[in-house]
């Protein structure tokens, strides 16, 4: 098989449930897949459904296993950022240690796996997409540090997407509203409020904006793009 045989390569994280699962399956018609998460198990049975998927574990806030994980990667099409963490409560009720974790996962890791992955991204002139939240364009009340977390994410890929434009990199920050996911389930619980999922958007619906960010022609350059429900 010679390389213009090879299927183009997809990493995705946090690709062992919701979003990240759903970004996966939107995927992997046209894309060979390395399935990025903690959940072993999890993503060993997405892998048998998809063909061409093969699990990646990982925990991403553990540099030097990502180092030695990133570093048998050598092209690389598309990197989607999916894994991140959600954390409710005031500033003043929220300790360091949870602004701390915020941003280690949300855009520490991320920049890490990133910076790993530049050359074999540059080798493929490929395409990153980092799942955003509305709270990277406003902050609520009671969401600080999530919405702190996220707004950096987003000038983290602004700066990616200006200096890897000459090396033909395309960067899109998807900013999602809320998605129906075990995690929503989880902050609505916290909030108090009644669930209901027909409010909420399906991950299948922000995996299709994905798709669309990956497959756009070379000479258009998605750099943001907005998904909110159409229920509100």
């Amino acid at each position: 098989m010679t390389e213009l045989d090879l299927r183009p390569l997809a990493l995705v994280t946090g690709a062992s449930r919701g979003i990240g699962a759903a970004v996966a399956r939107a995927l992997a018609p046209g894309h060979d897949l390395l399935l990025g998460g903690r959940d072993t198990e999890a993503l060993k049975a997405l892998a048998a459904e998809l063909p061409g998927a093969r699990p990646w574990p990982v925990e991403l806030t553990d540099t030097a296993a990502l180092a030695e994980a990133a570093g048998g990667v050598e092209r690389l099409d598309v990197l989607v950022h999916s894994a991140g963490m959600s954390a409710l409560g005031t500033v003043a009720d929220t300790s360091v240690a949870t602004w701390r974790r915020q941003f280690e996962v949300n855009v520490v890791a991320v920049a890490e796996l990133t910076r790993l992955l530049l050359p074999a991204l540059r080798a493929a002139r490929g395409r990153v997409v980092l799942l955003n939240s509305g709270a990277g364009l406003a902050a609520n009340p009671g969401w600080a540090s999530y919405a702190a977390s996220k707004f950096a994410l987003r000038a983290f890929a602004d700066a990616l997407r200006a200096e890897e434009a000459p090396n033909g990199l395309r960067v899109t920050s998807l900013h999602c509203g809320r998605v129906d996911t075990g995690m929503q389930r989880n902050v609505v619980a916290q909030e108090g409020g009644e669930y209901r999922p027909e409010a909420y958007l399906r991950p299948e619906s922000v995996a299709g904006a994905v798709l669309l960010a990956v497959t756009a022609p070379d000479d258009a350059a998605l750099t943001e793009l907005v998904l909110r429900p159409a229920a509100g």
